[in-house]
Formats: structure tokens, sequence, C-alpha cells
């Protein structure tokens, strides 16, 4: 056995002190960037700010004029940079956040670490007293002022009056014969039913003028926020001012006595003589005017659209749906129209809203504002070393973007995601993993009257009807903030009776 004293290993370390000693300090100094480079990484988001103020904005819009839509811009860099990335994006950080655990930590943080977070164009096109845009100090009023459209006594009301004007527009399409798109036909309907609601307006030219004013105000959201002739942007801020004035004139008419109606403006005019906490003055009543109309006529539209494609896709989900509408059809006297009761126990219809909802993701992302430095706990593989690290270090004024398309296609918290399935809502889904609607204190404000609209539809278009889609194409709208298909779904009506 070979043994070693004292005086040979004295030996042997200071015939090799030098090697030994560069050895040491190589080790040490690994060690070290190996731990600071393990912290940098745990808490960088990998992506790509480009040039300062503009960003990858061209890019974003490049993706909005295509026909693949502007989620395009957030999937390819999901395939650069993984689920997690940051971006620049019209002069801001923008990190997108694909996971439960990340809505979580930002929904029920709104307020407190979050705000609500819009890109200029959009902030500018609705307005600066927008529900959508005010600080929390307001938006809990103005919320709360807000609710009385969305009660379920204005609910009620609303049902049967869209019934009525859906089953009559419906039929006259049909007896017409002609292919129509699903797209323009639920724009128009959903935007005259806003109106009459909460303004009672039904003169077709003024409603053919708003409604072309507010189409050019939607278009304007995702712009490049500069006052050039001829932009979108110019167009949608212009339009915006001829939409408020229309507005401003509407509520001096009333305040003058020459106009009287039972609607929601008159409901906010009454409150004239309340307290300034219990009321709205007129900016914030004619931009929140703008909101509600814009967002209830667009993201319902397309959501209605996308439903009658994927019915048409999948004939075994629309056999269901048909035969659970036809029985409640017989159940009540002939001609009746529908009730709040009646949708209330349409149980497979309201699974095939929740789906189209989920697979049509008409809000692709929900946007925040960091208040403050902060961390959110969220999963990402580096794909080099295959490390997973949990917590993401946010800066103040940076965007957060919930990607709600992200985590409602993960197969991890659905089977098949890209599967029209509504008997998956047979089973309760997980926390935040279904989220349409945004979540927290500033939940979508209209997810009642969304739904309720979605199911009058497709009673009406299930139980008196079946179609044919006359363009299968699956390109989406060019220059749309939400996925719209470029062609509308144009589709055939045939009575059922005529079968």
């Amino acid at each position: 056995m070979l043994t070693m004293s004292m005086e040979d290993i004295l030996l042997l370390l200071s015939k090799y002190y030098d090697i030994l000693l560069v050895s040491i300090l190589v080790i040490s100094i690994t060690a070290l960037y190996l731990s600071k480079g393990a912290k940098n990484a745990k808490n960088c988001i990998p992506g790509s700010l480009g040039i300062p103020f503009v960003g990858e904005t061209f890019a974003l819009l490049s993706a909005t004029n295509s026909v693949k839509g502007c989620y395009e811009f957030v999937r390819l860099r999901r395939e650069w940079h993984g689920k997690w990335f940051k971006t620049r994006i019209f002069g801001k950080i923008h990190v997108f956040v694909p996971s439960v655990e990340g809505a979580k930590a930002i929904f029920t943080n709104d307020f407190a670490l979050f705000n609500k977070g819009y890109v200029k164009s959009m902030a500018d096109a609705v307005g600066k007293k927008s529900l959508l845009c005010v600080p929390e100090e307001s938006h809990k009023r103005i919320r709360r002022l807000l609710s009385d459209p969305f009660s379920m006594n204005s609910l009620s009301k609303f049902v049967q009056r869209f019934d009525k004007m859906l089953y009559e527009r419906l039929k006259k399409v049909q007896k017409e014969g002609k292919s129509f798109t699903v797209l323009d036909f639920n724009m128009k309907i959903t935007f005259d039913a806003m109106c009459d609601m909460l303004m009672s307006i039904k003169d077709s030219s003024l409603l053919e003028q708003i409604e072309k004013d507010c189409t050019a105000i939607s278009d304007a959201m995702l712009s490049f926020p500069v006052m050039i002739p001829g932009t979108r942007y110019f167009k949608g801020i212009k339009a915006r001012g001829r939409v408020m004035e229309t507005f401003k004139g509407m509520i001096t008419a009333r305040r003058n006595g020459k106009e009287y109606y039972e609607d929601f403006l008159q409901s906010m005019l009454e409150k004239d003589s309340c307290p300034a906490n219990q009321k709205l003055d007129d900016e914030e009543i004619m931009d929140n005017l703008l909101t509600l109309i814009i967002a209830g006529q667009t993201t319902t539209a397309a959501a209605m659209m996308w439903s009658v494609k994927f019915l048409d896709e999948h004939r075994g989900a629309q056999n269901r749906l048909r035969e659970e509408q036809l029985s409640i059809l017989r159940s009540k006297p002939n001609g009746a129209l529908l009730t709040m009761d009646d949708l209330n126990i349409m149980s497979y219809a309201s699974k095939v809203v929740k789906e189209t909802l989920r697979m049509s993701n008409v809000l692709l992302w929900f946007p925040r504002v960091a208040l403050n430095d902060c961390s959110i706990e969220g999963k990402f593989i580096l794909r080099t070393l295959l490390h997973m690290w949990k917590s993401f270090e946010i800066k103040k004024g940076w965007h957060v973007n919930i990607d709600a398309t992200c985590i409602h296609y993960d197969p991890t918290l659905y089977k098949d995601p890209m599967q029209f399935n509504p008997s998956r809502f047979d089973e309760i889904q997980k926390p935040y993993s279904y989220i349409p609607f945004g979540s927290g204190p500033r939940t979508c404000l209209g997810i009642n009257m969304a739904k309720v609209t979605m199911l009058v539809f497709l009673h009406r278009l299930t139980t008196g009807y079946k179609w044919t889609v006359d363009d299968p194409d699956r390109s989406l709208e060019r220059k749309a903030h939400i996925p719209r298909l470029r062609s509308g779904c144009p589709i055939t009506l045939t009575a059922l009776q005529d079968e």
C-alpha cells in the first residue's frame, strides 16, 4: 500500500503551489459567476426590446395587418424565447404572462400592485374617463353607477327585446334566401340592441352614422398613435369627436326637456342633483357610453360568429344543442318570447358558450401596469440548461399582459385544447384557467349580458334553422384587435319546417 509522510505531502504542495492557487481561484470565480448567473436567470425574463421607444411595435402592427391576426406576434416570440417573454411596443416594456399562477398573482392584486394598462391608441379611443382607463379611486364609483344596465331586472327586459329583434331579422334573411355574413349580421343587431337599451336610439340614419364612427374608433385601437391624416388612428380620433358631439346633443336635449326616455342615459341624468360620489359627470357618461357600445358589440358579435363556425364543424355538438333548445321551445306557448328562466335551464347551451369563448379568445390578453417593483411566480424552462425557475422580476411601469389565449390552449389544463368540446365543462375547471372575462375587481362588467345575448342567439338559430357555411376559409380579418374571420362566416339558412 502506498503511504505518504507529512514531509512528502509538504514537498508535493510546495512543488505545485502555483497550480493549486490558480485552480482554487478559477473554481471560486466560476462558482461566484454561476451563482450570480443563476440568480439573474431566475429573475430575468427573456425577450427582445429592440430600439428605444419603437421596440417591436412595427412587428406587432405587421401581425395585426396580416390574415394570421395580432396574436401571431405573441406566438412567434414564444417560439423564440419561451412561454414567458418581454418585448417593447408603443414605447413601453410588455411582459406576457402565460400561466394560471401568474394570472392569479395579477388579478388578485389589482389596484394594490397593478392597474389597468392599455396602449395609448386604445386609451385615446375610449377616453380617459372610460371604466377601462380610470384609476382605482374613480373605478369603484363608475363601476357601481354603471351596473344598472347589467342588473337582473334590466337583463330580463333586454332578453325579451333582443329575442324579438333577433327572431324578426333571422326570419327576414331566411326568406330572402341569400347568403349573409354572420359577423355583419351580429355586429348590426348587437349594436342596435345596445343603443336601444342605453339611449333608446331607433332612428336608422342616426344608428348608421354612430355605428360607422364606432367602427373607425375600434379600428384605431391597435394603431400607431400619431395624428397623420389618412391613418387609422387619425380617422378613429376624428370619429370619436363626432360621437362625443352626438352624445352631448342628446344630453342637452334631455336636460332641456325636449326628449325623455326610460333608459340608462336618463337614469344617469336624473342623478344631476346628487353628491359627486353618487353620479357621473358628462365626460364620464359619454366615455362610458362609447365603451359599453364598442365592448358589447365587437366582442359579443365575434363570439357569436365563432359559435356558428365551431358548431358547423362539430355536428354532434350542434345536434345535441338543437335537441335541448327544441325541448325548451316546445314547453312554451306558441310565439312566446324567451325569459331569464328559460336561459337558466340551458345547461348544454351554457357549455357551448363557455367553449366558444375559450377557443375564440375574443379578448386575447388582459393588460395591467405594475405600480411598483414586484415579482410574479411562474414556470419557465431555460432550454439550454433545462432548469426550472419560478420567480420573475417586474419593474415599476412595466406592462404585464395576462395571456388568456395561452392559458386557454394549455394542454395541461385542457385535454386536446384545439378540439371544440363543450362537455369538457361538465367538470369544474382549475381556478384562473378560464378567464374570457378576466377576474377580480376588474372582471368585465358585461359578463352576464354577453352570456344571455349568446344564449338567445343560439336558441333562435338552432330552433328555427339549419345552416351551411359558404366559405370555410379560416383566415382572420386584417387590422382587427380581436380575432374575427376575414370572410365574416357567410352562411345560408334553411328553415327547419322546410326540411
